[in-house]
């Protein structure tokens, strides 16, 4: 689904691309939809829909527990989208690969696990921009093991500071956590000096991905993470779906997260034995429909080629921050030195929420509010931003409609 030109860079064809996805096909309030809440869940392509259908017609039966016939053709599509996902993200080995529910998951069990050590005095980073998910079950292990969490601030442009960074890493310091891509600003963090300057003391880091994945390839070894979380349903997936990706060593050390059925090795009264990895942390049956359908996801993905993706998004979202922030009475909130996917912004006099409705009776979907990311807004004096969030197979009429739509918005109000 690429062609590349008299340069070297692919160039996606992204009228083709997006009659894969139905959802971009439909009206809403009778006009063409314009589908910018990406960052909250993207659409699906036809490859993914099908999968998951075929799997549900045709290979439905529960994994790793049959000999029949049915159980093992699901259990080979789910064991092989484990694969995927470690070839895509370069893991050293499928043990590595944990399947949970996504990040928010992940980083639950991280917590719970590799947070059984933690004991009072202990610190655990984040930084300023983290969601919710990144921070509050980091504050529920510090209220159980009396560790403390220290935050990375961030400067007005949105990016971390990684002075004060190196300030806070010390010997207390028994874990980092940091999003790859911030949710609510775009910003790309420095993930690969987060992660060099912790490993220089000997500390564990976990990168949440979730949303880096949909919009450039992750090496977790070339980076140097411990751990890696991401999403399935943010990355073209079904929702459901999510990686846990942590190195074998650390993995080894975790006790099971939840115990049930195949995290097993025996059970009897007197002591249960647990099963190898990765199955030791995947406890109870799977949504394996929403697993056959990441593998997918991955196989489409792959398809478009990652480069073409990556070009294409870059100079989209160039774009867009170039029209949003010419629009009078807009202001951008965030300029990092390096964005992804996300272009946040406040119409002056204008709640977000209104905006938001007013856009959506225009076919354009936004989202509206916190974006789980409340200090972000308070550190900026906001109580919510408008998010238009990008994905590949959005095109630069699509921005020209949002901006047009803001206009609209700011004529309502003139009223």
């Amino acid at each position: 689904m690429t062609h590349t030109t008299t340069s070297s860079a692919p160039v996606l064809d992204v009228a083709k691309v997006r009659a894969d996805f139905p959802a971009l096909a439909q009206e809403v309030h009778g006009k063409p939809l314009v589908y910018l809440d990406n960052a909250a869940t993207s659409q699906k392509p036809r490859a993914v829909i099908d999968a998951v259908s075929d799997f549900y017609k045709h290979d439905n039966a529960n994994v790793h527990r049959g000999v029949h016939t049915l159980s093992v053709h699901a259990t080979e599509l789910y064991e092989g989208a484990r694969e995927k996902v470690r070839a895509l993200i370069n893991a050293a080995e499928l043990s590595e690969i944990i399947f949970v529910r996504g990040t928010t998951e992940g980083i639950n069990l991280v917590a719970s696990s590799f947070g059984a050590r933690f004991k009072p005095g202990d610190e655990i980073i984040i930084s300023a921009l983290e969601h919710h998910s990144n921070i509050v079950p980091w504050q529920l292990l510090c209220e159980r093991s009396g560790a403390k969490l220290r935050v990375i601030p961030i400067d007005y442009s949105g990016d971390i500071v990684m002075d004060e960074y190196r300030q806070l890493l010390n010997e207390r310091t028994k874990l980092v956590a940091i999003a790859h891509v911030s949710n609510s600003l775009g910003t790309v963090n420095p993930v690969e000096e987060v992660i060099q300057l912790a490993h220089e003391r000997g500390i564990p880091v976990l990168i949440d991905g979730a949303q880096a994945l949909p919009h450039f390839k992750v090496d977790v070894r070339a980076l140097g993470a411990d751990f890696y979380v991401f999403s399935g349903h943010k990355m073209f997936g079904p929702t459901g779906s999510g990686i846990l990706y942590g190195r074998r060593e650390l993995l080894e050390t975790l006790p099971p997260y939840q115990g049930g059925g195949d995290m097993i090795a025996s059970v009897s009264f007197a002591k249960t034995t647990f099963n190898v990895l990765p199955h030791r942390l995947e406890a109870g049956t799977p949504d394996i429909a929403a697993v056959v359908g990441l593998g997918a996801a991955i196989d489409y993905l792959n398809g478009l080629g990652w480069d073409a993706v990556a070009a294409h998004e870059r100079e989209l979202v160039s774009y867009a921050v170039e029209r949003i922030a010419g629009i009078r009475g807009v202001t951008l909130i965030g300029t990092p030195a390096h964005r992804a996917g996300v272009v946040s912004f406040t119409i002056d006099g204008i709640h977000p929420h209104d905006a938001g409705m007013i856009l959506d009776h225009e076919g354009i979907a936004i989202r509206a509010g916190h974006h789980c990311t409340q200090p972000v807004m308070d550190f900026f004096g906001v109580p919510a931003t408008n998010r238009a969030s990008f994905a590949f197979y959005n095109t630069r009429d699509d921005v020209d409609k949002l901006a047009a739509g803001i206009q609209k918005v700011q004529d309502v109000f003139k009223g």
